[in-house]
């Protein structure tokens, strides 16, 4: 047997998800997975979205965190700048 349908691209809607909604949506896929009450077939396709919602969610984040700066306090304790924010 053959494959029964062609791999699904990453779809434009993933792309387009808040980094909440792309979380929301994976936390269900893992519940129903979880779970065991879905289908086989139904399971490697929610895998498969799984996967790519992970894969935005982490790009989402490493995103996020490129633009987190860091407040510069001058001498007098009031904001003069920010700086890139170390990572720990």
């Amino acid at each position: 047997m053959g494959q029964n349908s062609p791999q699904e691209p990453v779809s434009p809607d993933i792309a387009a998800l808040s980094f909440e909604d792309a979380l929301a949506e994976l936390e269900v896929i893992v519940r129903r997975l979880e779970e065991g009450s879905i289908k086989l077939d139904e399971a490697i396709s929610a895998y498969e979205r799984g996967t790519y919602l992970k894969r935005h969610c982490e790009a989402k984040l490493q995103n996020a965190q490129l633009r987190v700066e860091k407040i510069i306090l001058g001498t007098d304790g009031r904001p003069v700048g920010t700086e890139p924010l170390d990572p720990e």
